[in-house]
């Protein structure tokens, strides 16, 4: 799989961070570690939201996307947002603790762990 991912930093909250990796695990913790130079000063990271993509092309794409004037717009709106009061249903089969958010979007859907 491959993820585009939204992380924001714990210590400075407004600072954001999109990316994208075929490891999200391993990304996270480069991010955290202080690996990465765009994000070693605000640490540590918290992972907001990623969505997995099965074709990297798609994923960099909408990296591109995120990283653009409308996609900005769009994040600031469907993926930056707080979370909804509103208790999130449990994915079927999944893992305990794994829950779907279904963003105002009806094409963009993903799955985060509280």
């Amino acid at each position: 799989m491959h993820y585009v991912y939204l992380l924001r930093s714990v210590a400075t909250p407004g600072r954001k961070y999109v990316g994208y990796s075929d490891d999200l695990r391993r990304r996270l913790s480069d991010h955290n570690s202080g690996r990465n130079a765009s994000t070693a000063t605000a640490r540590p990271w918290r992972l907001q939201t990623y969505l997995a993509f099965s074709a990297k092309e798609h994923a960099l794409a909408f990296e591109r996307y995120l990283k653009s004037g409308s996609g900005h717009a769009f994040a600031r709106k469907r993926l930056w947002a707080p979370p909804s009061p509103h208790p999130s249903p449990q994915v079927p089969g999944a893992a305990s603790g794994a829950l779907i958010r279904q963003a105002k979007s009806p094409a963009v859907k993903n799955i985060i762990r509280l």
